[in-house]
């Protein structure tokens, strides 16, 4: 926690599966920038709530992003606790592994409709707090293999691409306001959910990494800072963290 208490009209971040990941990283950092961060987490409770009580003015926040009233009921407490949100960082995934002729309809709609919640919340939020002050910053974490595929992961694969898409579409839609989305597409990076793979699968990916290593989630939340704070001429734009893995 910092020294110095977060002043009462702090800019407010949101960020989705805050708890744990990049996620967290970008809580961290975020509140470093002196925004009060609202740590979103569906089932990691004890980590944000642990992670709240380490950052100055942080709070956490519950809400299923499969579900729309869970997000009706998120916004409501977002005006209730902190009644603005400045930065909304799109940050939560869901994946299921399996090759596609293996794969069942609802692995395959649990994948989806993450994404489908991301849409309905990004809508909520614009609605209710970014296009009434004006302004406002949208950062989607989308992923390298929605650029260039990667079997056993069909439907992920789609909705990481999709949000590229996602954030190019809303960007001209918000032509002419000073509210920009934009994507950060990172590559192999040590996460809770990279951590469990097979070393000849790690392998495999360090080969084609021109670094030669992997990424942390402190690299990634630096470029989700930067957008939130001094990116104002980047707007609609895939921004790829990768070491190099690829180039866009």
């Amino acid at each position: 926690m910092s020294d110095e208490s977060v002043a009462p009209d702090a800019p407010v971040a949101l960020v989705t599966g805050g708890g744990t990941g990049i996620g967290a990283a970008c809580c961290r950092r975020l509140a470093g920038e002196g925004f009060r961060v609202a740590i979103h987490y569906r089932s990691s409770e004890e980590k944000a709530k642990k992670l709240a009580s380490e950052l100055d003015g942080a709070f956490t926040v519950k809400a299923d992003l499969t579900d729309p009233r869970t997000l009706d009921a998120l916004i409501k407490e977002l005006k209730e606790v902190a009644g603005q949100v400045d930065v909304l960082v799109n940050n939560a995934g869901y994946n299921e592994n399996a090759p596609m002729l293996a794969m069942k309809l609802e692995q395959y709609d649990a994948v989806a409709s993450v994404a489908r919640g991301t849409w309905y919340l990004t809508k909520l939020i614009l609605r209710r707090f970014m296009l009434r002050k004006g302004t406002g910053r949208i950062i989607n974490i989308s992923s390298v293999v929605g650029h260039t595929g990667n079997p056993g992961q069909v439907p992920y694969t789609m909705v990481k691409a999709g949000l590229d898409a996602f954030t190019k579409s809303v960007a001209l839609e918000l032509s002419g306001r000073d509210i920009l989305i934009n994507s950060i597409a990172p590559g192999f990076i040590d996460t809770e959910m990279t951590e469990d793979l097979p070393e000849e699968v790690k392998e495999a990916i360090l080969a084609k990494i021109p670094m030669g290593r992997t990424g942390n989630a402190d690299e990634i939340a630096d470029v989700v800072a930067f957008l939130a704070t001094r990116g104002n001429y980047i707007n609609g734009s895939v921004l790829h963290v990768n070491g190099g893995m690829y180039g866009g």
